[in-house]
């Protein structure tokens, strides 16, 4: 057994650099939040989320398999988009942006857009300690899904945290990937 990348682990989930929680669900929606402190200004951290997405989001929860084509363009009405090779995926529309400070979203994402659901996904960055910036995370969804949405609740939660401790690691050294030692 090797004990060190055990530790490791146990060590980034327990770190008080994130924090992710599911605030409520009900058989109607749900309310993820998170908060990150990133050791970047507010204006790096702003143009990694919108104008860099392709660089740190997860190709793994794409319709594509191609991070790099994703992209948002951070006005109001604005796509939060995906190029097929075929077409195009519009997750998500920009509805509030306040440059290097907020970027609010509405839409569902992944199986979410298939289902009578809809969602507001927040981004509220300010400034924190030593020039970082602390970035708070809000996604409220509700709707009608045939087995309520409290099912839903923790893996979307799971998979957004997942998303931005990629960006967060994006920002910080250069790659989303957690780098293992060997």
């Amino acid at each position: 057994m090797r004990v060190l990348p055990i530790l490791v682990i146990l060590l980034t989930a327990m770190s008080p650099v994130a924090h992710a929680d599911v605030v409520a669900s009900s058989p109607a929606g749900f309310v993820s939040e998170h908060q990150l402190t990133i050791a970047a200004t507010r204006a790096r951290v702003f143009k990694a989320l919108t104008d860099e997405v392709g660089g740190w989001w997860d190709p793994e929860h794409s319709y594509s398999g191609n991070a790099a084509n994703f992209s948002i363009d951070p006005r109001p009405g604005g796509c939060f988009c995906e190029k097929l090779s075929d077409g195009a995926v519009a997750h998500m529309t920009v509805v509030f942006i306040r440059r290097d400070a907020l970027l609010r979203m509405i839409g569902g994402l992944g199986p979410l857009q298939a289902m009578a659901v809809s969602g507001s996904m927040t981004f509220e960055l300010t400034d924190a300690a030593n020039g970082a910036t602390q970035l708070r995370y809000r996604y409220a969804v509700g709707g009608y899904a045939p087995d309520g949405m409290s099912a839903l609740a923790t893996p979307v939660d799971q998979v957004q945290m997942g998303q931005l401790e990629r960006l967060r690691r994006y920002i910080e050294t250069g790659h989303p990937e957690i780098v293992r030692a060997h």
